[in-house]
């Protein structure tokens, strides 16, 4: 009897549904992630914490070309980040550089480690709780580069087209489920 149900094309065919459907599952949902970091580390651009006191530079110094400074890499917009569907914790800062490009830098992300997790620039506002999880993608966004880590510093080259301005928030955005990780709320320095 066992012989013959072995042979049965019904349970072979069975046999091979349950497998294609277990592989499509592991493929969409990537468990594995849950129990796995990627730690990116990368170097941060040094930037202008504080400007010189007013007066400090004699009037007729500053007019020599031997007394100026070269600007320096100062900090655009700032912000913590907050939870959304996973516990993420960090910094998000946008950057110009000394040469007129902009960087998104993330200091000490902290997240889960997901299928398809890109890093977005949004206008839409951030908001706390369940209620901000799926905004991102209602206004306008770009899509910065897929995520580098799930932990550590990471910086991030901005567009010469994009307009640092025109964005009020960064999410780390699940593509696949369209769904916030967390998200940092971006307010001018």
């Amino acid at each position: 009897m066992w012989t013959k149900s072995v042979r049965s094309p019904l349970i072979w065919a069975s046999v091979v549904v349950v497998v294609m459907i277990a592989a499509v599952g592991l493929f969409w949902f990537q468990p594995w992630k849950l129990f796995t970091d990627t730690r990116v580390d990368e170097a941060l651009p040094v930037v202008e914490r504080t400007s010189a006191p007013t007066g400090s530079v004699p009037a007729d110094a500053a007019s020599s070309p031997a007394a100026t400074t070269p600007p320096a890499n100062r900090i655009v917009s700032a912000g913590d980040f907050i939870t959304h569907e996973h516990e993420t914790t960090g910094n998000a800062e946008i950057v110009r550089l000394a040469d007129g490009r902009h960087q998104l830098v993330l200091r000490d992300l902290e997240t889960s480690n997901g299928p398809d997790l890109r890093v977005w620039l949004t206008d839409q506002p951030v908001r706390t709780g369940t209620a901000g999880w799926r905004v991102f993608d209602d206004g306008r966004w770009i899509e910065v580069a897929r995520l580098k880590g799930n932990r550590g510093d990471q910086v991030y080259d901005l567009p010469a087209s994009v307009d640092p301005l025109e964005f009020r928030s960064v999410s780390i955005w699940c593509k696949r489920f369209s769904v916030s990780f967390g998200a940092a709320d971006l307010r001018a320095t």
